[in-house]
This record gives C-alpha cells, structure tokens and sequence, in this order.
C-alpha cells in the first residue's frame, strides 16, 4: 500500500509524463541518510519545456495542497524544485549527463524505486 508521498511521487511522475518530459527516474531514500524521502527526475526536451514542466507541476499540485518550499530556476538547464521530503530536479539532456544525479543517488540505495 502507499502512502501519502508515494502518492504525490507517483502524481509528479505522471503530470511530467503527460507534459512529454522524459527517462524519469524516482529513488526512494526513505530510511538512508540523505535529506529528503524521495528525488524524482526527468529530462526536458530544451530549457523552455523545463520550465513549462516545472509551470505543470507548480499549477497542479499547489491545488491538491502541495507546497514548494523552494525552487531553483534561475538557469533553466536544471530546475530544482523543493517539496521538503520530496525534491523534484529537470534537466536538460546535456545538463543530465554532465551532472549524472543518478550516479550519486545510486550509491545511497541499492536501485531506483518503481513508481
């Protein structure tokens, strides 16, 4: 059974998805050390679909009561959103590989959550 913010995870994953954003990736890190419970991760087709995503994102879950404590778009390559337990990151295809978020994040837990 899920819970709450594995609800909210799975709502991010798809309003990303309809939007066409791509390769979204989710890892649970419920349990580890990091700072938060989940990191959700998506690759825009260019900068302007990474803020139209992030603009999808902020629209609808601020209705179901969602609250973004912080986000970061000053350069749209990588957009940062910050729901407190969940942290929400859209890159660009290049920005993506440059930083390779994934990598980091797969030595905190053995593999990727399955939405």
């Amino acid at each position: 059974m899920q819970d709450h913010r594995e609800r909210v995870v799975s709502e991010i994953c798809q309003i990303i998805e309809d939007k066409k954003g791509e390769n979204i990736e989710v890892f649970n890190l419920k349990g580890s050390d990091y700072f938060v419970d989940f990191v959700v991760i998506a690759t825009a087709l260019i900068d302007k679909h990474a803020l139209a995503l992030l603009d999808s994102l902020k629209k609808e879950l601020k209705q179901k009561g969602e609250i973004f404590l912080n986000i970061e778009e000053e350069n749209p390559d990588w957009i940062v959103a910050d729901l407190g337990d969940i942290i929400i990151h859209l890159f660009t295809e290049n920005q993506r590989k440059k930083f390779n978020l994934e990598e980091f994040l797969s030595k905190i837990i053995q593999k990727p959550y399955e939405v």
